[in-house]
C-alpha cells in the first residue's frame, strides 16, 4: 500500500543491513500457522484502486520449509514520496496535522506500546536508522532480536547499552490490549483473562486519554535492573507477569522537559503488595475455597434494618498485637460471638504506608494490608467470622489519598486522580489530596474498588469515612480557599454523583451489603433512595446506613457533667429523638472518641471509681435502649481506663485473674454480653428502629429526677419499659406511667446488678400495674431506681 512504501521510503539507505533485520523479524513472526493463514489470505485479495499507477511490488519468492522471504528495500528516486502524497489529498483531508486524537469506548483502552524509547526513527551522526521490536507474540514463539544499542528515553531518560540483550523470555507474556492476546510458548491465540471488558467496570483507574498522553511523557513500567522493558508494553494488564512475581508496577516518570528526577510507581490496581516500608506491588491470584454459602443465603433474607444489628470495631493490627489474619481467625470470632455481636467492623484493612494513620491514608486501594498476611489470608479470617455467625464491615476511604510520590500522587506526572485545582485538591485537615470526582476514570477506580472488596473478600458493610469533607466545597476551608459549583453554591455536586452511583451499582451488584456514612452535617437524604428528590433538591445519598454524631457528642457531653449538675443539660439526652427518624441511625462510640486526649469512655465519667463504672453501665444500658443501632469500640466493653493506642492495643491485662481489680473490668464485659443477649432476643429494640410509631416518651422531662423513661414496641406492639437514672441516690416507690393492657412487668436487665458491680439494687419479683394514670398513660408502677443504672423490663 502507499502507508507502506511511504514507510519504505522513510526506512531506506540503511547501511547497516538493519532494514533486512527487520524484514527477517516480519517473516520469522508469519512464519507460524497463524502467519501462513494470513498470508495465503492476503495474496488473494484485489489491489486497491490506483494501484496500477504506482511502482510494481516484486513478487514474493516461497522460501525453503514453506516460508516466504520478503524483498529487501532499496533506495527510491529523491521526491517521490512527496508526488505520492500530493496525489492523495483525500487522506491528508481525513488525518490533519495536529488533529487530536478523541477518546476510545473504553476507559482502560491503554495503549500497548511501551517501548517508544527503542523503537522509531532514530538520528545518530548523518545516518538515519528506524528499528522494530518484536511484539509479545513473536517473542514468546521463541524469535531472537539482536541486542539493543543504546536505550534513549522520550525525555531525559538513562543512556547505555542494555544490561541484557532483547532476546524472547519464554513467560506467559502481556496481553495486546488491542485485541486478544497470543499465547505463550505455542503461538495460540487466546484472550487474556483480565481483559478491560466494555462493560460499566472494567480494569479502571488510567483512562485511554491520559495513557497515551503518559505515554508521550515517558511513563513505562519497569524490567529487570530498573530499565524499561521492550517487550512488556506501556501498562499492561496484571496478568502479564506471573503470579507472585514482585512487580510495583515499578514505572518511570520521563518528562521532555523534566522537573523531577525520575520515579517509581505502584500499581494503583494491585491486589497485593510489599509489607510497608517497601512499596511493590506483588502479582497475585486467589485459589481460596469459601465455606460461607448459607451466611451469603441468609444475608440478603432480612435488611438490616429490621435485624439486630449490635457493631464491634476493631483495630486488627492492634487488637491482638502480633497475630497475622490467620491467626486472629482462631480468637477474634470466639470472642466477639461470646459477647453477642453481630457485626465487626474493621478498621481500613486496606494498604497504608504509615501505621499510625490507623488504615485512613490508603495508597493501596485493591491489597489487603501485608502486615498481617496474604489476601487469601484475609479472605481466611472473614470466612471464619462468617461460619461463626458474624458479619463482617470494613471502613473505606474515598474521600482521599495520601501525597507519597510513589502512589497516586499527580500519577502520570501531573494531577490525574486529584483535581488539577488546588484549591480543591488539598485536604487542608489531613493534608492529603481529594479525589478528582468529576472524571470518569476517578468514579470507576472508586466504585469498582467498592465492588471489588463486597464481591472478592465476601465483605458485608462499608462504613464510608469522611463523608462530609466530600460533600461541601468550603470544608475547613476559609473563605477564597475554595471555589463554588456551577450554581455557586458549596455543594460538592461530582462527589454526590459519585457517591449516589456508588451506593446504586453496590446494593445492585451485592444483595444484603449495607453501606454506612460516617457523616456529621444534617445533609438531608444521606439514607434516603436516590431517586427520591428531597428539599433540598437533590435525590437521596443512597447510604443504608448513617453515623449519628449529633447523638454521641450529646449524650456524652451530658454524662461528663457531675449528676448535680446534669439537670441543667437534660435536654442533650432527649434532642437526639427531635430526629431519630430522618435517617437511618447508628449510635457510635468508635475510636475517635478514645484517642487524642479524650480520654477513654469510662475516664469521661465523673466520680470516683465506683461511680465511673456505674455511670459507664448505665450510659450502655441507655445506648442499646435509644431507637438506633449500637457500635462500641474495642477496650470499652470491658471499662479500658487509658485511651486506646495503636501501638499497644487494649490493656488486656486488666481481665487477668491475678489483677486485683479484675472483677470490675469483667464485671462490665458480663455486662455488655448480656446487653447483647437480651438484645438480640427482643424484637422490640430493633424491628422498628426506623419507624416513629416504635417509639414513645413516657418521661422525657423529668430533668430534676435526672430519669428518663420510654416505650419501645415491636411489630406486633409488644413493649419493653427502659428507664434510666442518672443521679447517685435510690429512689423509692418512683412512679412511672404504663400501659393498661399489661397485667405484670418483669426487670429483665438491670446494670446496677451486683453481678456486673453494681449495688444490687434489683428486683426480681413482678411488679404489678396500678389503675392511677401517669405520664399520660391510664396505668402506672412504682419502681425502687437504683443508683446511675439503667433498668428494663417487659411484660410478665
Amino acid at each position: 500500500s502507499g502507508d507502506e512504501e511511504g514507510g519504505r521510503e522513510e526506512g531506506g539507505g540503511e547501511e547497516d543491513g538493519e532494514g533486512t533485520r527487520r524484514e527477517e523479524d516480519r517473516r520469522e513472526e508469519g512464519s507460524g500457522p497463524e502467519g501462513r493463514r494470513a498470508g495465503d489470505r492476503g495474496a488473494g485479495r484485489r489491489p486497491p484502486a490506483g494501484a496500477a499507477a504506482r511502482a510494481p511490488r516484486r513478487a514474493v519468492r516461497p522460501a525453503r520449509g514453506g516460508d516466504r522471504r520478503l524483498p529487501r528495500r532499496g533506495r527510491r528516486r529523491p521526491g517521490a514520496a512527496a508526488e505520492r502524497h500530493a496525489s492523495r489529498p483525500a487522506l491528508r483531508a481525513r488525518r490533519p496535522s495536529g488533529a487530536r486524537r478523541g477518546r476510545l469506548p473504553g476507559v482502560q483502552a491503554v495503549r500497548p506500546g511501551g517501548d517508544r524509547g527503542l523503537r522509531g526513527p532514530h538520528r545518530r551522526a548523518a545516518r538515519r536508522r528506524r528499528r522494530v521490536l518484536l511484539g509479545p507474540a513473536a517473542a514468546a514463539r521463541g524469535t531472537g532480536v539482536p541486542p539493543a544499542r543504546d536505550v534513549r528515553g522520550d525525555g531525559a531518560g538513562d543512556r547505555g547499552r542494555l544490561p541484557f540483550p532483547a532476546h524472547a523470555r519464554r513467560v506467559r507474556p502481556a496481553p495486546d490490549r488491542r485485541g486478544p492476546a497470543r499465547g505463550a510458548v505455542d503461538g495460540a491465540r487466546r484472550a487474556p483473562d483480565d481483559a478491560p471488558g466494555r462493560g460499566r467496570y472494567p480494569l479502571h483507574g488510567v483512562g485511554a486519554e491520559r495513557a497515551g498522553r503518559a505515554a508521550r511523557r515517558g511513563l513505562h513500567p519497569l524490567g529487570r535492573h530498573g530499565v524499561p522493558d521492550a517487550v512488556a508494553g506501556l501498562l499492561r494488564g496484571v496478568g502479564a507477569v506471573p503470579a507472585g512475581r514482585r512487580r510495583g508496577h515499578p514505572v518511570q516518570v520521563r518528562d521532555p522537559l523534566p522537573v523531577r528526577p525520575p520515579t517509581l510507581r505502584a500499581d494503583p490496581m494491585a491486589r497485593r503488595t510489599e509489607e510497608p516500608p517497601a512499596t511493590s506491588s506483588i502479582v497475585t491470584s486467589s485459589h481460596y475455597e469459601w465455606g460461607d454459602a448459607q451466611w451469603l443465603e441468609r444475608r440478603a433474607e432480612v435488611p438490616v434494618h429490621e435485624a439486630p444489628f449490635s457493631v464491634y470495631e476493631v483495630h486488627l493490627p492492634s487488637w491482638r498485637p502480633g497475630l497475622s489474619y490467620r491467626e486472629l481467625a482462631e480468637q477474634l470470632p470466639a470472642y466477639v460471638k461470646d459477647l453477642g455481636f453481630t457485626h465487626v467492623e474493621l478498621m481500613p484493612v486496606a494498604e497504608h504506608p504509615f501505621g499510625p494513620s490507623w488504615g485512613y491514608q490508603v495508597t493501596g486501594f485493591y491489597a489487603p494490608t501485608a502486615r498481617l498476611g496474604t489476601p487469601d489470608d484475609f479472605r481466611y479470617l472473614v470466612d471464619a467470622l462468617h461460619r461463626a455467625g458474624i458479619g463482617v464491615i470494613m471502613d473505606w476511604v474515598p474521600a482521599h489519598f495520601p501525597k507519597d510520590d510513589w502512589a497516586l500522587a499527580e500519577f502520570d506526572g501531573r494531577p490525574l486522580y486529584e483535581p488539577g485545582d488546588s484549591r480543591r485538591a488539598e485536604h487542608p485537615d489531613w493534608g492529603t489530596y481529594t479525589f478528582d470526582f468529576a472524571r470518569t476514570e476517578v468514579r470507576n477506580f472508586l466504585v469498582a474498588n467498592a465492588l471489588y472488596w463486597c464481591q472478592e473478600f465476601h465483605i458485608d458493610g462499608l462504613r464510608v469515612d469522611a463523608v462530609a469533607s466530600m460533600l461541601y466545597l468550603d470544608y475547613s476551608r476559609e473563605p477564597g480557599q475554595w471555589t463554588p459549583n456551577e450554581h455557586g453554591g458549596r455543594e460538592n455536586l461530582d462527589a454526590v454523583a459519585f457517591l449516589q452511583e456508588m451506593n446504586a451499582t453496590v446494593y445492585r451488584r451485592c444483595p444484603g451489603v449495607v453501606t454506612i456514612a460516617e457523616e456529621s452535617t444534617a445533609w438531608d437524604g444521606v439514607t434516603r433512595a436516590t431517586h427520591h428528590e428531597g428539599p433540598s433538591g437533590f435525590g437521596g445519598l443512597g447510604f443504608g446506613l448513617k453515623w449519628n454524631m449529633g447523638w454521641m457528642h450529646d449524650s456524652l457531653q451530658y454524662m461528663s457533667h457531675d449528676p448535680i449538675h446534669r439537670k441543667y443539660h437534660h435536654h442533650e439526652m432527649t434532642f437526639s429523638m427531635v430526629y431519630a427518624y430522618s435517617e437511618n441511625y447508628v449510635l457510635p462510640i468508635s475510636h475517635d472518641e478514645v484517642v487524642h486526649g479524650k480520654r477513654s469512655l469510662v475516664s469521661k465519667m465523673p466520680g470516683d471509681w465506683w461511680q465511673q463504672r456505674a455511670n459507664l453501665r448505665a450510659y450502655l444500658g441507655f445506648m442499646w435502649s435509644h431507637p438506633g443501632k449500637q457500635l462500641l469500640f474495642m477496650g470499652q466493653e470491658f471499662a479500658q481506663g487509658a485511651e486506646w493506642s495503636e501501638a499497644r492495643g487494649p490493656d488486656w491485662w486488666l481481665l487477668d485473674p491475678d489483677y486485683g481489680a479484675q472483677a470490675d473490668h469483667r464485671g462490665v464485659r458480663d455486662l455488655v454480653r448480656d446487653l447483647n443477649t437480651v438484645y438480640r432476643h427482643t424484637p422490640a429494640l430493633w424491628r422498628r428502629d426506623t419507624e416513629p410509631d416504635g417509639f414513645r416518651w413516657v418521661a422525657g422531662d423529668a430533668a430534676e429526677d435526672d430519669v428518663l423513661a420510654f416505650l419501645r414496641y415491636d411489630g406486633d406492639g409488644s413493649p419493653l419499659l427502659a428507664v434510666c437514672h442518672f443521679a447517685p441516690v435510690v429512689r423509692h416507690a418512683y412512679r412511672i406511667g404504663v400501659p393498661d393492657d399489661v397485667p405484670a412487668w418483669h426487670e429483665v436487665l438491670n446494670t446496677d446488678d451486683g453481678r456486673y458491680g453494681g449495688s444490687g439494687v434489683t428486683r426480681p419479683d413482678p411488679v404489678k400495674p396500678e389503675a392511677q394514670g401517669w405520664h399520660g398513660l391510664p396505668a402506672s408502677i412504682r419502681l425502687t431506681l437504683p443508683p446511675l443504672a439503667t433498668v428494663w423490663l417487659r411484660p410478665a
